[in-house]
């Protein structure tokens, strides 16, 4: 029987976590991250696995004391709306309350998905982490489309 598994990444993830990414960037529903970048972060990243193959990757960056970010977000689409995206979203959160952080949030075309896990809208403009951090990189700056959405943890 086939098992679903998530976990952290690992090193030898990475090239195809950089295929999967940068083939949902290309959509323009990602940004697209530098191999470079993704093995400095790769223990941000959790990823979702059949039998070796990913179906989903997710990442939570920790950009401050009580805050972290939901990024690169993404599930084949043969398997999206299987419950693969909310799986990954909650295994990053689970590990955010036991960092110790008090915030979650993401910056998405998809702010329903984020809200039915629990998930509240925000301004972009309470998130001064991300947007003197990521943003001002950003080729879509400062005219971003994305929505902001955030979770309190307890």
């Amino acid at each position: 029987m086939n098992k679903i598994i998530i976990r952290k990444a690992k090193i030898p993830d990475i090239k195809q976590i950089h295929k999967f990414i940068n083939e949902f960037a290309k959509k323009e529903v990602l940004l697209a991250r530098s191999l470079t970048e993704l093995y400095e972060g790769v223990r941000d990243f959790m990823v979702c696995e059949e039998n070796g193959v990913l179906k989903g990757v997710c990442a939570l960056r920790i950009l401050w004391e009580d805050l972290a970010e939901i990024r690169s977000l993404a599930v084949k689409e043969e398997f999206q709306k299987s419950g693969i995206g909310s799986a990954l979203v909650k295994e990053c959160l689970k590990e955010a309350k036991d960092l110790g952080l008090k915030r979650v949030f993401a910056l998405t075309y998809q702010p329903d998905f984020f809200k039915k896990i629990g998930f509240k809208d925000i301004d972009k403009s309470k998130l001064p982490q991300k947007i003197w951090g990521d943003c001002l990189k950003c080729p879509k700056f400062p005219e971003c489309d994305e929505h902001a959405v955030i979770i309190h943890l307890l």
